[in-house]
């Protein structure tokens, strides 16, 4: 029913005002611009036609997890409007003049189960974002720059390879990746020098499969990102920057192993002010040093933050401690150091991993946290060297992983994960030490370019001797299995009866082909046959992971006889970036053939129906 100009002004001099529902709440819309109701932007269900993709820089809206349409009527109250039955919006006619676009308040009956509230104009319905987010999921947000709204179909972005796929150049999209800034890692070890989990326990533990990830992220953040910039605040052979606090301290140049170094002796005690190196850097974050002490000491960096309130300390020490924080102390084990023992530390992930700060992922809204590193101080009695600051230390990150996986690989060749996973809502459980196919490849990729990029032959034999696990079956604490006693598959959660996870069993596919393009003729023939078998087993099945409007993250569907488990967007763009990888080095069509449809999906594209 239409209500004409006269109505509205009598319905208002008698007072008779209707009370406004806060409608179609997207980010940044203003509830007085009735601009978000024009024909251009508001969005129409019921027309055919594709749905353009947005960039990437599109956010999800949405701030509650609380159901928006309860939410819209709580807020009704102090927000009523008279214009609640018909919305009004100048816009030009032929001539130049403004005439008013009038749309009508219409209840939408959703699937004969309840009604939501949405605007007709004649025989165009408009249904509002909120309510089209969380049926579709679909994702969008209003620009207020140049008035417009941008709609995204799915949130994650696929990465089109670059070059051929080599066992010594970028490991696929991982340039991408931030390993440390995860909310899953609890921090980087002072120990170790590689992330420590919190996915499945709070205490925190080793993941192979996080730490291999880290490695290779850095080693390809080192082949595509600029050379780092640094800065030497100390080599040995200058002591006169150090503050001393007392005449008892002292600090001077001596040599080690025929090396010039700076050794200092001072109290231990936190009490006391230490041997201070102000610094006052803004720029570089990435902090290395060589360390060695008589029996204990630490090393302090004062930090200025943009919270201005006070300094915040991180202060490496003589522990195991992993991570321990008091007040705005915060303490990473190093161990006992009483032999030289070199560190990288990224300041900025061990000041917000122990401030328990959420983490950006841009590394330039990380480092805007910070305000400076105003100073370093030591305690105890020891010698250092080389202290540097620089914009990164790729390198030294993915030698720690390397390292890391040479020193903690067992006799069967695995990296055992010291935590119980329970899978497909605990109908499925993995007791501690067990092993991933995925993290042996992964790992496997690693070590290769570690090998590769040295010439050590330890990361070589570290990487052969993770292939014994592809033959120990499931059930006997390995990582194969077959699927339907005919298809091998190398399990990256390696359950009884299987689940069968796609990308990690693509993830370890690339761990054997590295090694199998790496190792010499005499050492490959494992290797390869374990890939070439793999490989056929994945040509046979990847279509089972197809739905027809996106893909399947595993077939516990087929084994366990449950409901499907749908990989989300980011597992989706995986297995798309996985897909067009293997293109590069498999000239089967399945390959790019499938990626190219799972990646129109991503633009609500579907399979063709009967």
């Amino acid at each position: 029913m239409r209500y004409n100009n006269k109505l509205l002004i009598c319905l208002c001099i008698f007072g008779v005002l209707a009370i406004a529902v806060p409608f179609w709440k997207c980010t940044n819309i203003n509830k007085q611009d009735n601009n978000f109701f024009r024909k251009e932007t508001a969005v129409n269900p019921f027309l055919d036609g594709d749905i353009k993709s947005v960039q990437s820089k599109t956010q999800h809206v949405g701030e509650s997890d609380k159901n928006d349409l309860e939410q819209d009527e709580e807020e009704d109250e102090d927000g009523a409007d008279d214009n609640d039955y018909k919305v009004e919006k100048a816009k030009e006619d032929e001539n130049g003049k403004n005439e008013a676009l009038t749309y009508d308040k219409v209840d939408c009956h959703i699937n004969n189960e309840y009604t939501i509230e949405c605007r007709r104009d004649n025989e165009e319905v408009y249904i509002p974002f909120t309510f089209l987010r969380k049926y579709f999921e679909v994702y969008g947000s209003y620009s207020d720059e140049d008035d417009h709204f941008d709609w995204q179909h799915s949130y994650s972005k696929v990465y089109q390879p670059k070059e051929k796929y080599s066992p010594s150049g970028v490991f696929m999209f991982f340039e991408h990746y931030n390993v440390e800034v995860r909310e899953r890692v609890k921090c980087i070890s002072g120990l170790t020098g590689v992330p420590v989990s919190n996915q499945w326990s709070p205490k925190g533990y080793y993941y192979p499969i996080q730490i291999a990830q880290f490695g290779l992220s850095h080693y390809s953040k080192h082949l595509t990102e600029p050379k780092p910039k640094v800065q030497i605040y100390e080599d040995g052979s200058d002591y006169g920057n150090w503050k001393l606090p007392d005449k008892m301290s002292f600090i001077r140049s001596t040599f080690q192993n025929g090396e010039k170094v700076v050794e200092f002796k001072t109290s231990e005690s936190f009490e006391e002010p230490g041997i201070v190196l102000n610094l006052g850097e803004e720029d570089n974050v990435i902090l290395s040093f060589d360390i060695k002490f008589v029996k204990n000491g630490s090393v302090t960096l004062v930090l200025q933050t943009r919270n201005k309130n006070g300094p915040t300390l991180v202060t490496y020490i003589c522990s195991n401690t992993m991570m321990m924080v008091s007040g705005k102390r915060i303490f990473y084990g190093i161990g006992a150091a009483t032999s030289w023992r070199h560190l990288t530390r990224d300041i900025i992930v061990d000041f917000q991993k122990g401030a328990s700060v959420k983490l950006a992922r841009n590394k330039k809204k990380r480092k805007a946290l910070l305000g400076k590193i105003v100073s370093l101080k030591l305690r105890g009695h020891g010698w250092i060297d080389n202290v540097t600051f620089s914009s990164s230390a790729h390198v030294a990150h993915f030698y720690d992983a390397a390292d890391w996986l040479v020193s903690n690989q067992n006799q069967n060749g695995g990296w055992p994960i010291p935590v119980k996973r329970r899978l497909a809502d605990g109908a499925l459980e993995l007791p501690p030490g067990w092993y991933s196919a995925m993290g042996q490849g992964q790992a496997m990729s690693l070590l290769v370019r570690a090998y590769l990029f040295s010439k050590d032959e330890t990361y070589l034999k570290s990487a052969l001797l993770a292939t014994k696990l592809f033959e120990v079956k499931s059930s006997n604490n390995g990582v194969m299995t077959h699927f339907m006693d005919k298809h091998v598959w190398y399990e990256e959660y390696p359950t009884t009866p299987g689940l069968f996870v796609l990308n990690g069993f693509i993830y370890s596919l690339f761990g054997l082909y590295d090694l199998k393009m790496t190792a010499p003729k005499g050492s490959r023939y494992s290797s390869e046959r374990l890939f070439n078998a793999g490989m056929e087993s994945l040509k046979a099945m990847l279509l089972m992971f197809d739905t027809g409007s996106g893909s399947i993250y595993d077939l516990r569907h087929v084994t366990l006889g449950i409901a499907p488990n749908l990989a989300r967007w980011d597992y989706h763009t995986t297995h798309i970036n996985q897909l067009l990888t293997l293109a590069s080095i498999d000239d089967s069509e399945i390959f790019p053939e499938t990626a190219k449809r799972w990646t129109s999906y991503m633009k609500g594209k579907r399979a063709d129906h009967n």
